[in-house]
C-alpha cells in the first residue's frame, strides 16, 4: 500500500480508518512471514505500513480529542 497523505485520512469515517489499519496490519505480517521464508524484494513495506498505521492512529486520536 502507498503512502497515505494526512488529509486523505482525515478525509475517512473511523469505520474506514479500522478497515485500513486491518489492512495494513495483515500487510505487515505477510511482508514478515515472506521475509522468514524468502529473500524480500521491497523490504521498505514493512517501515511504510507501520507509518500509515501511526497515521491513522494520529487521526483517531485527533478526532477522540477533540470530543472531550
Amino acid at each position: 500500500m502507498a503512502r497515505l497523505k494526512p488529509e486523505n485520512v482525515r478525509n475517512m469515517t473511523d469505520a474506514e480508518l479500522e478497515q485500513t489499519m486491518e489492512k495494513l496490519r495483515e500487510d505487515i505480517y505477510k511482508v514478515r512471514v515472506e521475509a522468514q521464508t524468502t529473500r524480500l524484494e521491497k523490504p521498505h513495506r514493512i517501515r511504510e505500513a507501520k507509518r500509515n498505521i501511526a497515521r491513522c492512529l494520529t487521526i483517531m486520536r485527533e478526532r477522540k480529542r477533540g470530543k472531550d
